[in-house]
């Protein structure tokens, strides 16, 4: 049988350079929305390519920082601070939880 994306856990990576203020706000707005949206069922590496440069290569990663989506596939991107929510959601093909 094969898991529907709704109970799929979803495996994300967050390219940073350090403690930029956009990396910090690019981690902080990434954990508030898989909290909110994706609660039990996401699993978070942040690579820091100050510490890790050849990690970069991998997922061909060209500005930080940077947000990939390795599952469900297909990989998605997002690059910038994260800041805008319904960006990050129709980018990462998140259907938003409902508000109570």
């Amino acid at each position: 049988m094969v898991e529907s994306i709704e109970e799929e856990t979803w495996e994300l990576r967050l390219y940073v350079a350090g403690q930029t203020p956009k990396s910090v706000a690019a981690l902080t707005n990434l954990r508030r929305y898989c909290e909110e949206h994706l609660k039990g069922r996401y699993k978070l590496e942040v690579v820091d390519l100050l510490l890790n440069p050849q990690l970069a290569e991998g997922d061909q990663i060209l500005a930080i920082p940077t947000l990939v989506r390795k599952v469900p596939e297909p990989i998605r991107k997002i690059i910038g601070d994260l800041s805008n929510e319904e960006r990050v959601l129709v980018g990462l093909d998140v259907r938003p939880a409902l508000r109570k």
